[in-house]
């Protein structure tokens, strides 16, 4: 054969099938053709191999030397292209790859850990690295593969990115507990806003948040006296002093010397989503990470 491009699969196929049958009809039925297609088949094998590939014989045809040459390298091809085409099977018992995640240190704490805690049980070959969010260049990394997942909202997420919900979140106002003003049943709206206030914000400068538009709706602020790039340091400042902070609730579920009840105003919420690209739509130990992490999420 002088041009891999002058033949295709379905030669391939019928010439393997020829070989094992040693009978054009036996062939043609075993492939679903007519014999004359068949026939005009292995004419063209012919010619793309310049060899006559079987003589006619009384009981069909026989092989040529070159045909019995082919019989073991064929079987071999064809099975290796038949593989190809077959859904790649994933057990993460045994899997072994690097999944970069880019999350905040919230969606560190709410999904990250949980999802790592699990995949060292059923994915111990499973390696994560974990990196802070770039917004501007989350897209690049993503199509080149330097990030595999996102935790984003939906707001926040690139277009072109496909992405699934996780969860839904809500704010509660946290303080430590034996804080002067702390009671069972929360604070008045006189007395948050009278109180010193911190804030997480990624710059670490900004002094404003969705907690002040809500309190400017109602005529109303607040004093903010800090302001955190980190949501895990800023519960921290709140453990060892009198400050309040509007924090999401899944951060602060379970931790202990801190007390948290609902605000004395309705603020807006957010949806956590997890994104990712194309490339690794379909790709079953992707599939199965994304499944595995919005089952924790959705169970915390």
């Amino acid at each position: 054969m002088s041009d891999i491009r002058a033949i295709d699969l379905n030669l391939l196929r019928a010439l393997d099938v020829l070989l094992d049958e040693r009978n054009v009809t036996r062939a043609a039925r075993r492939l679903g053709l007519t014999q004359p297609a068949v026939s005009g088949m292995l004419t063209r094998l012919r010619d793309s191999f310049a060899d006559p590939l079987f003589v006619r014989s009384q009981r069909g045809i026989i092989p040529t030397p070159r045909a019995l040459a082919l019989a073991m390298p064929l079987k071999q091809i064809l099975a290796e292209v038949e593989g190809l085409l077959q859904p790649v099977s994933f057990d993460p018992a045994v899997a072994a790859f690097t999944l970069t995640l880019a999350a905040t240190d919230y969606a560190m704490k709410a999904a990250v850990l949980p999802l790592l805690a699990v995949l060292r049980q059923q994915a111990p070959g499973v390696i994560v690295a974990v990196r802070p969010v770039e917004d501007d260049r989350l897209p690049a990394q993503m199509e080149k593969g330097d990030v595999d997942l996102a935790l984003l909202t939906p707001d926040t997420t690139p277009e072109g990115l496909r992405s699934r919900r996780l969860f839904d979140e809500g704010y509660v106002c946290v303080m430590r507990a034996g804080h002067p003003d702390a009671a069972a049943t929360g604070l008045s709206l006189d007395q948050f806003c009278a109180l010193d206030h911190a804030i997480m914000s990624h710059s670490g400068s900004v002094f404003q948040g969705v907690t002040d538009t809500a309190l400017a709706a109602l005529g109303r602020t607040r004093r903010v006296v800090a302001s955190l790039p980190s949501f895990l340091v800023l519960l921290d400042l709140l453990r060892s002093g009198d400050l309040i902070a509007i924090v999401p609730r899944r951060l602060v579920a379970g931790v202990e010397g801190l007390v948290y009840f609902e605000p004395p105003l309705a603020i807006p919420g957010f949806t956590k989503v997890v994104a990712w690209h194309e490339r690794t739509h379909h790709d079953p130990a992707h599939r199965w990470v994304r499944s595995l992490l919005a089952q924790l999420c959705a169970a915390g």
